[in-house]
C-alpha cells in the first residue's frame, strides 16, 4: 500500500523547500516566548518582557500580510530576501540593546523592525498549491503542514526558553535569528518550486482580506486560536491547583498529540463532503469538545479530555487552508494564507489574556469557559457564513502568460 505522505514528496524540489521552510519558520514559535525569557532575566521586569513580546507579535500580525501581498505580486525571492535581511539585522540590534542595557524604547523600536519577518507557513503552502493545485495530493500536503505546525509549536517555545535558561539570556532569540537567516536563504535559492508572481493588474489592487470567504475563515481561526491559547494557560493553572504542576507539559503534549494523530489520518481521507461542509463539521466538533472541559475533576480526566479536544484541531486547520486555496484567486493566495496564520496568532494572544484574567478572577477551573465561548463563536461564524464558503467560483482567474522561450 502506498504512503500518501511519501507520494507528495516525489515531485522535484519538495523535500528541499519543505525542509528549509521548517527551519525558517521555527522563529514563529521561538521568538515570542524567547523575548519574555530573555528580557525577564536581563531586566527583571515581566511587564517589559511581556510588552516587548506583544509589540512584536501584534506588529508581525499587521505587517506579514502586507509582505505576503508583495510576494504575490513580485515573487518570493525578490521580497523574502530584503524582508529577512531587515528582520535579522533588527533582531541582532535587539539582542545588543538587551545585552548592553540600551534605553527601553530601543527594545520596542527593534522589535517593530524585526516584525518584518515573513510568514513562512504561508510561503510553504503556496508552493504546495502551485505543485498540486486541483489534485487530491494538495489536501495531503496541507495535512502534512498542519502536522509540521504542531511539532513547531510543541518544540519551538520550549527550545527557546530552555536555551535562554540553560546558556545565557539572549541564547533563545539568537538561535531563532540564526534559524531565520539560514532557513530563509536555503528556501529562496530553490527557485524551481517558487510560485509564479502575479502583476498588480491581475491582483486587481484590493487586499485579499476584502474577500468575504477569507474574512469568515480568518475570524473563525481567530476564535480557534483563542481555544489554543486558553488551553495552554488553563492547563498550567489547573495542573498547579491539582498539586501536579509538572504534569502540565505532558498534558499539553497530549493535546498536540491528539491533533497530530487525527491529522495524519484526515490528510489521506477522500471525503465526499464539500470543503465547506467539512469545515463546519470540524468547527462543530471543536465546539462540542469544549463542553466536557467544564467538569474536569482530576489530572487523568484533564489529560484525556484535552487529548480528545485536540482531535478537532488538525481537521479544522487543514480544511481552512484548503478552502482558502479554493476560494481565493491564485494572485492573492500567499496573502490569503498569511491572514489565516495571522488570525490564529491573534486568537492565541487573545485566548491567553482572556483566560488568564478569568482564572485570576474566578479560579483555575473557570478558564475553560473562555474555550466554550471561543468554540461557540467559531461555530456560529462558519454556520452563518456557510453559503458564502460553499460558493464554487473564486472569481476571474488571471490568464497565465507563458514565460519567454516556452
Amino acid at each position: 500500500m502506498t504512503n500518501p505522505y511519501r507520494e507528495i514528496f516525489r515531485a522535484p524540489g519538495t523535500v528541499g523547500f519543505a525542509s528549509a521552510g521548517f527551519v525558517a519558520r521555527l522563529p514563529i514559535a521561538m521568538v515570542p516566548m524567547g523575548l519574555v525569557a530573555m528580557l525577564s532575566q536581563t531586566h527583571g521586569e515581566y511587564w517589559l518582557a511581556g510588552a516587548a513580546s506583544a509589540v512584536f507579535a501584534l506588529t508581525n500580525a499587521l505587517i506579514s500580510p502586507q509582505v505576503s501581498r508583495l510576494v504575490d505580486r513580485h515573487g518570493q525571492r525578490r521580497v523574502l530576501v530584503p524582508a529577512t535581511i531587515v528582520s535579522v539585522i533588527a533582531f541582532i540590534l535587539l539582542l545588543a540593546a538587551t545585552h548592553f542595557r540600551w534605553p527601553s524604547w530601543t527594545l520596542f523600536a527593534f522589535a517593530i523592525l524585526a516584525a518584518l519577518m515573513p510568514s513562512m507557513p504561508a510561503m510553504i503552502r503556496a508552493r504546495w498549491s502551485e505543485i498540486y493545485r486541483n489534485t487530491p495530493q494538495l489536501n495531503t500536503a496541507f495535512a502534512f503542514e498542519s502536522i509540521a505546525d504542531e511539532v513547531l509549536y510543541m518544540t519551538g517555545s520550549v527550545l527557546s526558553v530552555g536555551l535562554s535558561v540553560a546558556w545565557f539570556p539572549e541564547a533563545g532569540p539568537l538561535m531563532a535569528t540564526i534559524f531565520l537567516a539560514i532557513g530563509t536563504a536555503l528556501f529562496v535559492i530553490q527557485t524551481g518550486t517558487e510560485p509564479r508572481p502575479h502583476p498588480v493588474s491581475q491582483a486587481r489592487g484590493q487586499s485579499a482580506i476584502a474577500s468575504c470567504p477569507l474574512q469568515i475563515i480568518t475570524f473563525a481561526l481567530i476564535a480557534l486560536g483563542a481555544l489554543f491559547g486558553t488551553a495552554e494557560v488553563t492547563v498550567i493553572a489547573l495542573a498547579k491547583a491539582f498539586g501536579a504542576p509538572a504534569a502540565a507539559s505532558f498534558i499539553l503534549a497530549g493535546y498536540a498529540g491528539g491533533s497530530l494523530a487525527v491529522g495524519l489520518v484526515f490528510g489521506v481521507l477522500k471525503l465526499k463532503a464539500s470543503l465547506a461542509q467539512q469545515f463546519v463539521t470540524a468547527n462543530l466538533v471543536a465546539a462540542l469538545t469544549t463542553l466536557p472541559l467544564l467538569f474536569i475533576a482530576n489530572i487523568p480526566m484533564l489529560a484525556l479530555l484535552l487529548f480528545l479536544a485536540g482531535a478537532s484541531v488538525s481537521p479544522t486547520l487543514i480544511t481552512a487552508f484548503a478552502l482558502i486555496e479554493q476560494r481565493i484567486p491564485a494572485a492573492k493566495l500567499t496573502e490569503g494564507m498569511t491572514w489565516a496564520v495571522t488570525g490564529i496568532g491573534i486568537g492565541m494572544a487573545v485566548g491567553s489574556f482572556a483566560s488568564g484574567y478569568v482564572i485570576d478572577t474566578f479560579g483555575p477551573a473557570s478558564g475553560f469557559w473562555v474555550s466554550v465561548a471561543a468554540g461557540a463563536t467559531a461555530l456560529l461564524t462558519v454556520t452563518l457564513g456557510y453559503r458564502i464558503l460553499a460558493g464554487q467560483e473564486k472569481g476571474p482567474r488571471p490568464v497565465e502568460m507563458p514565460a519567454p522561450g516556452e
